[in-house]
C-alpha cells in the first residue's frame, strides 16, 4: 500500500472538516479547501458540533448597510407577493392552530393530573371527536326526517305565496319576495348543470378544507409544546420571560374563548328548539341545529332569529312576532349573562370592542375573521395595555 506524502492534506472523513456524505475535495485545485477543511475540523467539539459562532459583521460599514437595506426590500417584497399567493391555506393553518388552542386546556389539565401528553392528546382528539360523532348520529335522523318534510311541503308553501289571502301571499304582494328571489337566481346567468356542478364542487372543497383542518388540528394539538418554544426562541434572551408571561396569557384566552363560544352555541340551540316545539314551529330539531351552527359566530344568533321568524309565519303572524320577540330578549341574555359569566370573566373585551373586531373581522375574512375576531381583539387589548400605555406614561 502507498504511503501518505507528508505534504498532501488529510482527506480522512472522520478527521476532515467535510461530512463523510458530502463530496470530497481531491483535486489540486481544491488546495485551498483543503486547508479549511483541516481548520473546520479543528473547530468541531463535543459542545460545538457544527463550530462556534463567527465574529459578527460591521454593521457600520456602507457595504453592510447597503446589503442589508437592498436584502430587505427584495425580501418583503417577496413575503407579501408569496404570502397573497398561499393566503388561503394561511387561513386554514390559522383555523387549526386556532383549533388546537381551543382544546390545549384540557389536555393541559389531564397532563397536569399525570397523564402523559401523548395519551392526553389521544385522549381529548378520541373524546371531541366521539362528542361530535355522537351529536351527529343522534341528529341526522330527526334533522332528515324533518328536512324531508319541509321538501314535501315546499309545494304546499309555494302555493301560500301564491294565495293572495294568506299571510305569506300578502307579505309577497307587498315585497314582491318571490319576484326579489326569482331574480337573485337568474342574475348569476349560469344553467341549471353548471350550477349544480360549481354548489358540488364547492361541497367538496369545503369537506377537503375541513379534512386538512382536522389532521392540522391534531398534529397542532400533539406538538403545542413545541410550537410554543419555537415561537417564544423568537423573542431576544432578555425579553424572553415577559413575552413568556404575555403569549402564555393570550394562549389561554384563546382556549377560553373556544370553548365558552361553543357552550353558548348549545345554549342558543337548545332554546331554539323549545321554542318551536312549544309553539307547533315545524322543524323544530332543524331550526335547533341552524342556530346552533349560526351561533359559533359572534351575533349569528341574531341573523338566525330571523329565519326561524320566517318559517314561524307558517304557523301565524303572532308566532312569528314572538319569535323576533324572543330572540331580542334571548340577544340581551347571551350578552349580558352567558357572555359575561362564560367568556367574559377571561376574555374581558367591552362590548363596543366586541363590535367593532367582529365588523372588521368579518370585513377582512368572512366567517373565519369573525370567529377568531374576539380573541385577537383581547390579544391586541393586552398588549396595548401591558407594552404600549405603559410606554406612553413613562414618555
Amino acid at each position: 500500500m502507498a504511503s501518505r506524502r507528508s505534504d498532501e492534506p488529510d482527506h480522512d472523513p472522520a478527521g476532515a472538516g467535510h461530512h463523510h456524505l458530502a463530496g470530497q475535495t481531491h483535486s489540486e485545485d481544491a488546495g485551498p479547501i483543503a486547508e479549511a477543511e483541516l481548520v473546520a475540523a479543528q473547530m468541531r467539539s463535543d459542545e460545538h458540533p457544527l463550530g462556534a459562532r463567527g465574529l459578527r459583521f460591521e454593521r457600520g460599514s456602507p457595504f453592510y448597510v447597503g446589503l442589508v437595506a437592498s436584502a430587505g426590500v427584495a425580501v418583503t417584497y417577496g413575503a407579501v407577493r408569496v404570502l397573497g399567493s398561499i393566503s388561503s391555506v394561511l387561513v386554514l393553518i390559522g383555523v387549526a392552530f386556532f383549533f388546537a388552542l381551543s382544546l390545549e386546556p384540557a389536555a393541559s389539565w389531564l397532563f397536569n393530573r399525570g397523564l402523559p401528553r401523548w395519551a392526553a392528546v389521544i385522549v381529548v382528539v378520541v373524546l371531541t371527536f366521539t362528542l361530535l360523532a355522537g351529536s351527529i348520529a343522534a341528529a341526522i335522523p330527526p334533522i332528515a326526517e324533518q328536512a324531508r318534510e319541509f321538501i314535501e311541503q315546499a309545494p304546499h308553501y309555494l302555493q301560500q305565496v301564491q294565495d293572495h289571502s294568506s299571510v305569506i301571499g300578502r307579505l309577497n304582494d307587498r315585497f314582491q319576495l318571490q319576484k326579489r328571489i326569482t331574480d337573485a337566481m337568474n342574475s348569476s346567468g349560469s344553467p341549471a348543470v353548471a350550477g349544480l356542478v360549481k354548489a358540488g364542487s364547492a361541497v367538496f372543497g369545503a369537506l377537503a378544507d375541513l379534512g386538512i383542518v382536522v389532521v392540522l388540528t391534531v398534529y397542532f394539538l400533539a406538538d403545542l409544546p413545541r410550537v410554543r418554544a419555537t415561537l417564544y426562541r423568537f423573542a431576544p434572551r432578555s425579553r424572553r420571560p415577559r413575552v413568556i408571561l404575555l403569549g402564555d396569557e393570550i394562549f389561554a384566552k384563546v382556549g377560553a374563548y373556544v370553548l365558552g363560544n361553543v357552550m353558548t352555541s348549545v345554549i342558543a340551540g337548545v332554546a331554539t328548539s323549545v321554542w318551536c316545539i312549544i309553539f307547533d314551529v315545524p322543524y323544530p330539531l332543524l331550526l335547533g341545529a341552524f342556530v346552533a351552527i349560526v351561533d359559533l359566530v359572534p351575533y349569528g344568533s341574531t341573523v338566525a332569529g330571523f329565519v326561524v321568524a320566517g318559517v314561524a309565519l307558517t304557523v301565524s303572524i303572532p308566532v312569528s312576532i314572538a319569535t323576533i320577540a324572543f330572540y331580542i330578549v334571548f340577544r340581551w341574555f347571551e350578552d349580558y349573562l352567558l357572555v359575561p359569566r362564560v367568556i367574559g370573566r377571561v376574555v374581558k373585551v367591552p362590548g363596543v370592542v366586541t363590535v367593532v373586531a367582529v365588523l372588521i373581522g368579518a370585513e377582512l375574512l368572512g366567517i373565519v375573521g369573525a370567529l377568531v375576531a374576539i380573541p385577537v381583539a383581547a390579544a391586541l387589548q393586552l398588549l396595548i395595555q401591558e407594552l404600549l400605555l405603559p410606554a406612553l406614561d413613562e414618555a
